[in-house]
């Protein structure tokens, strides 16, 4: 536990006080597999880093960290485990309009860490230890009164990117509904 110990450490030096949190969100999805059926929620904060680079034709690269604890709920036929949770940081890349419309979509790329409780759910998806990476290709849109609502689809890939063995990995689908309050 010495890794979650560690990981608390850096994310309470990185982080911007809790006070400080610029939006929520809640995600869902089934993993990508055809050997296993997983199902996923998770719950987040967001801290906006409130930067613009490479502003150009009305749009710009900002980003935000992406703060998420979440509980796997597996139904997969000769599971290891039925549930297992999870906390993750990841910073997101965001490639956004500059000037709000009614209707603002983005692309975004993120690679952060993730804390699994457990290092399996299925003989064919084991993880080779707790501690995984994970990265995710998005497409979304900010929408409502100052674009506060936030609606996007992540296609997510989780695995130790072999500093341990096995690294079976596991993709998700995601559904992901978010508010942000500025």
């Amino acid at each position: 536990m010495w890794l979650a110990a560690v990981l608390g450490m850096l994310l309470t030096a990185l982080g911007p006080p809790a006070g400080a949190v610029d939006g929520i969100a809640f995600s869902s999805g089934p993993d990508a597999s055809a050997h296993t059926r997983v199902d996923f929620y998770r719950v987040g904060a967001q801290w906006n880093w409130n930067r613009r680079w490479l502003q150009t034709a009305g749009w710009h690269l900002g980003g935000y960290w992406d703060l998420q604890a979440g509980y796997w709920k597996n139904a997969s036929d000769h599971r290891t485990h039925s549930r297992l949770w999870e906390l993750a940081v990841t910073p997101v890349f965001r490639i956004q309009q500059s000037a709000p419309v009614a209707v603002s979509p983005y692309l975004e790329l993120g690679a952060g860490a993730h804390l699994l409780s457990e290092t399996s759910v299925h003989p064919q998806r084991r993880f080779g230890g707790s501690f995984q990476f994970g990265s995710h290709a998005g497409v979304g849109a900010r929408f409502g009164p100052h674009n506060r609502f936030d609606l996007s689809y992540r296609y997510q890939h989780l695995s130790n990117a072999s500093i341990q063995d096995p690294n079976d990995g596991i993709d998700f689908h995601i559904l992901r509904l978010g508010y942000w309050f500025k």
